[in-house]
């Protein structure tokens, strides 16, 4: 990218960020290569897989279709934010890993983020509304099985 840089705050799993961005930086990028969180993966680059999925404001987005000067003031959350203090996983990453929700991992990220969003909004999914809740993500490995047990796990194990 050529051109004058702009100055851009943003709020990552909790921290405030100050930097500087190309004006139409996709917020993956921003991600990835300014604040190093690289658990944020780039597959299609055309919002059609899924593994860039963050979440902005509470909802999931791929951050590859998002420019970050769109997300300058909002709260956004990656894999990297999800486990609590002290935690190596939070209860999702751990029913993935678990239930072997994840063969190569590269989709697994996306997929632990757009689950987040779905029990969010959905906190008891059967399993035709996990499969509605997950599908734009792309998944190359794993036929889904394994994916759909792991957030219908998580969803047992967190709620009363």
């Amino acid at each position: 990218m050529t051109g004058a840089r702009i100055p851009l705050t943003l709020t990552v799993n909790g921290r405030r960020h100050e930097l500087e961005a190309y004006p139409m930086a996709r917020l993956l990028d921003v991600l990835r290569d300014d604040l190093g969180l690289t658990g944020t993966k780039e597959g299609c680059g055309e919002g059609e897989c899924g593994a860039c999925s963050v979440l902005m404001n509470g909802e999931v987005v791929n951050s590859c279709l998002v420019p970050a000067i769109q997300a300058q003031g909002a709260e956004l959350r990656t894999i990297e934010g999800l486990a609590g203090d002290g935690e190596a996983l939070s209860p999702l990453q751990a029913a993935f890993v678990a239930c072997n929700g994840a063969q190569c991992g590269f989709c697994t990220p996306g997929m632990v983020m757009a689950s987040v969003d779905l029990l969010a909004r959905s906190p008891h999914p059967d399993e035709a509304r996990i499969r509605t809740g997950l599908a734009g993500n792309i998944c190359r490995c794993t036929g889904y099985g394994k994916i759909i047990d792991a957030v219908a796990r998580a969803a047992a194990e967190e709620r009363p």
